[in-house]
């Protein structure tokens, strides 16, 4: 979502710049030109360097507002106490249960904060009740209009023609219950020969990863479930896909359902986070959890075509209306100039 706003940003205000601060990965490549660019390479949550070399950066490009994402608070905070100018904007994208979720010393920095946008209404809510900031609002995740769909990608898995290809883009994390996944999976094979399951997102090789191979392996699924890892260029696994699918225990506002949504795909997903809200009669949801139900709503879109088309595409029409660029940037704009 960084990305997404910077290149957003870059076509509607004078000079959009992203941060960068511990890590670079694959979306580096979907930075538009238009957009300056920062990697501090910071080591430790009090790295002084770091601090300077975005200071330096802040003052010679004449920044004047600095949106932090999640966890970069303490840093931006850091650079608004030294020069004071500068307005701060926390992005809160918490995807874990709000119910242990704890304060601490956000309680006391937020009141330092110029406004803090939340990605879900539950979020919203949460800051409302436990931070001090006086603009807190709501925006909701969005979609870049310039994204296509690549032609020079051959993914020997991606098996094609008779076979039902499901698809889950997301990160090998516990949150995302690939697990339960696998287990409903397991169940909608059984039942239906010619299915395939593809999880395409970041692997740590840890020990979540382990057990997502274990299982793999133990229930002899290797002809039939696939791991790509990360990829620069989901469209064309979206492209190649039936069903769009998601399984976690928890969420905020799923950037891959509305991927699934823009590729015109039916959606299963869990009942956690704002995916109900998102769905609606649009698509399938299921307890958190709950493989049985999980693969019932699998094998209803398997089993019942009309169905299948008919949600994918009042959930397309839905997306495109409602978390395109113009729509969220049209307000974004009008909060930053309040």
């Amino acid at each position: 979502m960084a990305v997404n706003y910077a290149n957003a940003l870059a076509k509607r205000i004078d000079e959009s710049y992203l941060c960068c601060t511990r890590m670079e990965g694959l979306l580096k490549k979907k930075l538009s030109p238009e957009v300056g660019y920062l990697f501090l390479d910071k080591k430790k949550t009090l790295d002084i360097k770091a601090f300077r070399k975005l200071r330096r950066f802040v003052k010679e490009h004449k920044i004047d507002l600095i949106q932090a994402h999640s966890s970069s608070w303490f840093l931006a905070l850091m650079i608004k106490w030294s020069l004071p100018r500068v307005k701060l904007i926390w992005h809160d994208h918490y995807g874990r249960e709000l119910q242990g979720r704890k304060v601490g010393i956000l309680k006391y920095a937020s009141k330092n904060f110029d406004g803090i946008l939340s990605v879900n209404s539950e979020l919203l809510e949460w800051s409302k009740k436990n931070l001090r900031s006086k603009k807190i609002a709501y925006f909701r995740n969005f979609l870049l209009n310039d994204q296509r769909i690549p032609e020079d990608i051959d993914y020997k898995n991606f098996i094609h023609g008779s076979v039902f290809n499901i698809i889950c883009l997301a990160n090998l994390r516990p949150q995302k219950d690939h697990l339960n996944l696998l287990k409903a999976f397991k169940i909608v094979s059984e039942n239906h020969a010619k299915t395939s399951l593809h999880l395409v997102g970041k692997d740590e090789n840890d020990e979540y990863s382990k057990s997502i191979r274990d299982f793999i392996a133990s229930n002899a699924l290797e002809e039939k479930v696939f791991i790509y890892g990360e990829q620069e260029k989901v469209e064309f696994f979206l492209g190649q896909a039936d069903l769009g699918i998601l399984s976690s225990v928890s969420e905020g506002l799923p950037l891959a359902l509305l991927e699934y949504g823009r590729a015109g795909l039916p959606v299963v997903s869990t009942k956690v986070g704002q995916c109900e809200e998102i769905l609606r009669e649009k698509g399938l949801l299921a307890p958190p959890g709950d493989s049985l139900k999980l693969a019932e709503c699998i094998c209803h879109y398997i089993e019942k075509e009309e169905s299948r088309k008919s949600d994918a595409a009042s959930f397309k029409r839905y997306v495109k209306e409602e978390f395109s660029e113009e729509v969220v940037m049209s307000s974004y704009i009008t909060y930053f100039n309040q």
